[in-house]
């Protein structure tokens, strides 16, 4: 009879035990345990004074360590019931480690006696209701581990399926194993972010980490349970499965099967709602994009019956991930599937929605009609003819649309209602008239600004088709030089405030100390800013989101401003030129009409497309001080710790505790709990741009942000919208709060909005990633005469802070002149 089972044979738990069964399980799935080979129960029986090996045992030893290799060896049990699905019989075995070869049979004597320890028994009588009995021994290679530990694919305390817990000590894991010590524990998340419960990890890195929870994940799709394993790393740094077991704790079910996929993406909408966005301005942008965008598609005749049969759509545009805004790519996929046309031209669709990366086939394939043909083309073809007819309609009457949306705008902000003396329920039906009057009624900015994407587009490629490279250059100079854009005005009062500065010679007075309070003895300079105030007080950094501070509230980055325009020599402001049309078409007269027709018409929707949107910014400027005022009374009834905590709570929260249905009366433990979780997103790296989920849309938290390799190209192009060439030192601005611009600088950003006047008064050129020729930044270089260029992707990671670089603003090639790296 034999006594020695080799690895590839022992596979028979009844025979050779449940942890050398499952040894030889992982090393059939290429798993590569160290080898092993097993002694089976039977080689030993009971004597007088101790277990007596049966006759041949020692010869057949000699030759299987022989096959094994040299030592040390590790002996350990293998019960039949042990490392089974129902019971582990964890740590009641004994083992010996770092047994020579000339020890190994006194060792697997000792593990063999251990079935009988009273211990075993008492276990065995409670777990099984059976008796004692001896294990089967296994004979394994020993790693010399620098490492070592246990890891679960699943919390076996928590019951959590979709975490991997691991806990490791230095050296070897047998006293961890036992109890006797405490190990370094890690959690890491379905995401693969590792997290370590010590403050300064000591045994493993995060990379060390995430490869034992990749391997403890591999044994469980291989066995199909959750798997408890021991592992080590050796000293040359290679990680060994040491052994597996089904987890025998109880678990929480496992999750169904939920392939749903949902993609956010930010590449767009961070312009808007850049950084950290409070839970107030998230809920009152969903609402806004809710309202808004069910009147956009009933513009273009989608029938009221299609909106309210996809309402969940309209109603489900953001999502907010650890803090920061994006768009659910696959509802505004949805909500174009909706529109005339759709089945005609697919790919025109998805430009619309403006995202760096197209959309994936499983989510196109199966959204929206397939591409119309015969008949039903025919009848697409006719929608859309309905669907122009009815754009001809609102762009006749759009002069009228707009007027009574002014008057609409102007009766909610121009009423006497005083902000700071309204009591909650005033100020919250003040915002209810807000919604109604005019966000549930958006109707002008809507309609001019769609003819002006429509008109913006035509007449450039109108005048580029007969005018060429020069048609484009006069395109540009018509449709962002215009000083009647409202965008352009704040530089020219402030230009226009930095001569009176200048004349009273207190530029660097007011640069030393910008208050409001400097400019006491200078009445006309400080009448001047108290009226740029009254009509831009709005204003600021960040200025869609509710908790930015306006310029009312704190006009200091306003005086920075003139006192940097101030500080610098007077330069030559762009104005706008009215082309001379004859010369440039001498002997077509209809061709001179229509580019001259279209160019003005287009110039309009520019025009009023910006002051629209300064519009817009007066309304959030109202809304602000509304929520502003109910957090004020909310704080004085005790119900918030201070007015600005508003904030932290949704519209829903806000209007609920005022108007009655409130879920819950604890505000401030809602804010404590809000503020905690903000605290930790802002001090974590922005997610990545493109996320997509599987199953419910909870997105993960990104512990750590990938360096970005570093570009070196010498030469990049974007889209050049100020002539001019400037050769300068580069700033790279990230915050205009915190960060500021030496004159003459060239500033190279993110993105920008209006709220950085202080920034470009100093800038020589503007180079920005994101942004159209219809821009914010395109306006104000023109209006400032630098150049400008946007729309150069990466440039905030291409360009080094501090180092020089050529800018032409015609062509759009920006040139880093230090060298690549």
């Amino acid at each position: 009879m034999s006594f020695i089972v080799s690895q590839s044979e022992a596979t028979d738990p009844s025979q050779v035990g449940g942890k050398a069964a499952a040894l030889s399980n992982l090393a059939c799935h290429g798993f590569n345990p160290p080898a092993f080979f097993v002694i089976t129960d039977a080689a030993f029986r009971k004597g007088k004074t101790g277990p007596v090996a049966a006759r041949g045992l020692k010869g057949a030893l000699d030759v299987a360590l022989g096959v094994l290799g040299p030592g040390p060896y590790a002996v350990r049990s293998s019960g039949r019931a042990e490392d089974g699905a129902d019971h582990s019989h964890a740590g009641q075995f004994d083992t010996v480690l770092n047994v020579t070869n000339s020890n190994v049979l006194g060792a697997a004597k000792q593990v063999w006696q251990s079935g009988f320890a009273e211990t075993i028994a008492i276990y065995r009588a409670v777990k099984t209701g059976g008796g004692a009995e001896a294990p089967a021994i296994i004979v394994q290679r020993m790693i010399d581990a620098m490492a070592a530990g246990v890891a679960f694919s699943a919390d076996p305390v928590t019951g959590r399926r979709n975490v991997v817990v691991v806990s490791a000590v230095k050296g070897l894991g047998d006293a961890l194993v036992a109890g006797e010590v405490d190990g370094e524990d890690w959690t890491i998340d379905q995401n693969g972010h590792p997290e370590c419960a010590q403050a300064a990890p000591q045994v493993l890195t995060p990379d060390q980490a995430l490869r034992v929870a990749a391997l403890t994940r591999q044994a469980e799709e291989a066995f199909g349970a959750p798997q408890d394993i021991e592992w080590a790393f050796d000293a040359d740094g290679a990680l060994h499965i040491l052994q597996a077991r089904p987890i025998t704790t109880a678990l929480r079910p496992a999750a169904l099967p939920d392939g749903a996929l949902t993609i956010f993406d930010n590449s767009n909408i961070v312009e808007s709602y850049p950084g950290m966005v409070s839970p107030l301005t998230y809920s009152f942008a969903v609402h806004v994009y809710s309202r808004v965008y069910r009147a956009f598609v009933r513009l273009l005749g989608v029938s009221d019956r299609t909106v309210a049969q996809n309402a969940v759509i309209f109603d489900n545009f953001l999502g907010r991930i650890d803090g920061r805004v994006y768009y659910n790519l696959v509802n505004w996929y949805r909500a174009l599937a909706l529109l005339p046309g759709f089945s005609l031209n697919r790919d025109y669709m998805e430009t619309m929605m403006g995202v760096s990366e197209p959309m994936p086939s499983e989510i196109t394939d199966q959204i929206g009609p397939p591409p119309a043909k015969g008949v039903r083309k025919t009848w697409e073809y006719a929608k859309l003819a309905g669907v122009a007819c009815g754009l001809t309609w609102q762009a006749m009457r759009l002069p009228r649309t707009r007027r009574n949306f002014y008057d609409r705008l102007n009766d909610v902000l121009d009423r006497d209602l005083d902000i700071e003396t309204a009591n909650a329920t005033e100020l919250a039906a003040e915002y209810r008239d807000i919604e109604s009057s005019l966000l549930d009624r958006w109707d002008a900015p809507l309609v001019n600004d769609f003819l002006c994407m429509i008109a913006f587009g035509a007449s450039r490629n109108l005048l580029h088709k007969w005018l060429g490279e020069d048609g484009l250059v006069l395109h540009n100079d018509v449709m962002i030089g215009q000083g009647d854009i409202v965008s352009a005005e704040p530089v020219q009062r402030i230009a226009r405030m930095a001569h009176m500065v200048r004349e009273a010679g207190i530029a660097d007075h007011l640069s030393a100390d910008c208050r409001l309070e400097t400019l006491d003895p200078y009445p006309r300079i400080k009448d001047e800013v108290q009226l740029y105030l009254k009509k831009f007080g709005d204003r600021c950094t960040e200025e869609l989101k509710l908790e930015s501070i306006p310029l009312r509230e704190d006009p200091s980055s306003l005086l920075m401003a003139v006192a940097a325009s101030a500080a610098r020599p007077e330069g030559k402001r762009h104005t706008g030129r009215e082309p001379d049309w004859k010369s440039l078409f001498p002997a077509n007269p209809l061709k001179r009409y229509l580019s001259k027709w279209i160019v003005g018409w287009a110039k309009a929707r520019v025009r009023d497309r910006e002051n629209l949107r300064f519009e817009r910014t007066r309304i959030f400027g109202h809304a602000r001080r509304v929520f502003l005022g109910i957090g004020r009374e909310l704080a004085a009834r005790g119900l918030l710790a201070e007015p600005r905590d508003v904030f932290h709570l949704t519209t829903h929260e806000v209007l609920g505790a005022i108007e009655g249905f409130s879920l819950s009366p604890d505000l401030k433990a809602i804010v404590a709990q809000r503020q905690r979780e903000d605290r930790a997103s802002s001090e974590r790296p922005d997610p990545p741009e493109r996320i997509e989920i599987r199953g419910p849309a909870i997105a993960p938290i990104w512990a750590d942000a990938e360096e970005p390799l570093r570009d070196c190209e010498r030469l990049k192009t974007g889209t050049g919208c100020s002539v001019g060439q400037v050769t300068a030192k580069a700033r790279v601005i990230r915050d205009p709060r915190t960060e500021a611009l030496q004159p003459g600088d060239i500033l190279v950003a993110r993105h920008t909005d209006p709220g950085w006047i202080a920034v470009f008064s100093n800038a020589s050129a503007i180079v920005v990633e994101r942004g159209s020729l219809l821009s914010h930044s395109a306006i104000v270089a023109r209006e400032l005469g630098i150049p400008c260029v946007v729309g150069l992707k990466g440039a905030t990671q291409w360009i080094r802070d501090g180092e020089t670089l050529l800018v032409d603003g015609a062509s759009g090639k920006v040139e880093r002149c230090d060298g690549a790296e």
